[in-house]
């Protein structure tokens, strides 16, 4: 995320939509009729037809992080749709292509992490929900060089929850170096955790999962992961060092605690990937320990588009499947509050 929000808003067209937005973070959102918007140059208007609910949505709506949107905004950064207008110059994209339009919505192109292929460290971002408006609602504007094509046959109620969930979870196993034979401990299984446990699968991974919730439990099973760990009976540290140790521990639930115990599940020469990013932003690390055994702790950000194509091919040949329940955006505020109590297993998707 860029160190600055610079609030994007689009140009009001003649006609109104549906849209949930953010008035004020103390309050729930509200469902109501919003200016239709109209594409600026280089920018594309996307009729949505599915908009995935990340938790990163929830931290936006209740203004949790220490860089905040501006209210009124609409969030949504997983939304998958139909381009019905284009700006001027556009030429990546043709009325009529399904897109993903994610959470980096746009990026300069030209410093130095944009041409190195890691544009998602760009500090001229801007992010889709959160900067730009986003996807709950039934049109949205993008900049049609961030958005990335849906390949055919790929549902767009699954290519939502993979536009984000997807593509963060792929690119923190890149991140995390996983090599077939690598025990990978999954913290977290959700919208996020049960995409995790397939792609450190399809690395070749071994793969132990950890949550408190048994219905999360036995999807992480369904899905592929050897062993799961109920971390409210046990320290999910000492029974992954029992299995030797984690080479790589992927944090994605959203407590710290949950970060400091996958810290301790690794073997040495082990690597903590940071990816969830909870409310309460600090964590204890120790230094001797971290020294003395090796361990290499990264963040890992979204991922680039090129990641976000890997990962819709990987769908459509049939490598991951996503876990989703469909709802209106009419039942957004329920929807937060079922995710945040934990009575949903994976994702919600709205369709407007």
């Amino acid at each position: 995320m860029a160190t600055q929000m610079a609030p994007e808003r689009a140009i009001a067209g003649a006609g109104t939509m549906t849209a949930a937005v953010v008035h004020d973070f103390k309050m729930p959102l509200v469902v109501e009729q919003a200016a239709k918007p109209v594409p600026g140059p280089g920018q594309v208007l996307v009729r949505v037809e599915a908009s995935g609910l990340c938790h990163t949505d929830i931290h936006a709506a209740h203004g949790d992080w220490p860089v905040k949107p501006h209210p009124p905004f609409t969030p949504g950064h997983e939304g998958v749709g139909i381009v019905e207008e284009l700006g001027t110059g556009v030429t990546e994209v043709a009325v009529g292509d399904r897109v993903a339009v994610p959470w980096l919505g746009y990026a300069c192109g030209t410093c130095d992490y944009c041409v190195s292929g890691w544009e998602t460290l760009c500090l001229a971002q801007k992010n889709t929900g959160y900067s730009m408006d986003g996807s709950f609602a039934e049109y949205v504007n993008a900049y049609a060089r961030y958005v990335v094509p849906v390949p055919a046959g790929v549902d767009p109620i699954d290519a939502a929850p993979l536009t984000c969930a997807g593509v963060t979870t792929y690119k923190a196993v890149k991140v995390a170096g996983t090599k077939p034979s690598d025990l990978v401990a999954v913290f977290g299984v959700g919208g996020l955790g049960h995409l995790a446990i397939q792609y450190a699968a399809i690395a070749g991974g071994t793969v132990v999962a950890v949550d408190v919730v048994d219905e999360k439990l036995e999807l992480a099973r369904e899905l592929g992961a050897t062993h799961t760990v109920d971390a409210r009976t046990t320290d999910p540290a000492a029974a992954i060092q029992e299995l030797g140790g984690a080479h790589q521990a992927i944090a994605l639930a959203v407590v710290p605690s949950a970060f400091e115990q996958a810290y301790r599940s690794l073997r040495r020469g082990g690597t903590l990937v940071f990816v969830a990013l909870p409310k309460d932003n600090h964590v204890e690390l120790p230094i001797f320990e971290t020294v003395l055994n090796g361990i290499t702790v990264v963040g890992s950000i979204v991922g680039t588009r090129q990641d976000l194509r890997e990962v819709f091919a990987l769908h459509a040949a049939g490598r991951t499947h996503v876990i989703h329940e469909v709802r209106p955006l009419a039942e957004v505020n329920e929807a937060i509050e079922d995710v945040e109590s934990g009575r949903v297993v994976a994702r919600v998707v709205f369709t407007p």
